[in-house]
């Protein structure tokens, strides 16, 4: 199945960040808009406490069962905010990499920012969506 969205290059702007600058999709197409995804288990508790990488892991593959039940797949997302609770480059850049690797070729416009606390006690990756479907 083709994806509704397309992701747009600048030939202007630098092509060293692992990201396009923009993204459309179709008239007609039908815009799913996700909550933030956290890194939640199945009874509702955190994962990985302390650990950005496997909070982003858990996000993201909570983030794909809430895609497939909007009828949807990572490769139609339009755009992604990734926040991090830290205030440490280095655990932004750790969240991003597992982010932008669950993505593999498809590298919809992102923007990554670090909070100071996000909304369950322990919570340190969040990751907001848009996608789009024909």
């Amino acid at each position: 199945m083709t994806s509704a969205v397309r992701l747009i290059r600048s030939s202007t702007l630098t092509d060293t960040v692992e990201y396009a600058y923009a993204a459309t999709a179709p008239a007609g197409s039908r815009w799913i808009f996700l909550a933030g995804s956290c890194p939640l288990d199945d009874e509702g508790g955190v994962v990985g406490r302390g650990d950005v990488a496997a909070q982003a892991h858990q996000v993201m593959r909570n983030l794909q069962v809430a895609l497939a039940d909007a009828g949807a797949e990572l490769r139609d997302v339009v755009s992604t905010r990734v926040l991090v609770a830290s205030a440490e480059r280095s655990d932004l850049v750790t969240a991003w990499r597992v982010v932008r690797d669950a993505f593999g070729e498809h590298d919809p416009p992102s923007t990554l920012l670090g909070v100071t606390v996000l909304g369950y006690p322990d919570q340190l990756v969040e990751v907001e969506a848009i996608a789009a479907v024909l």
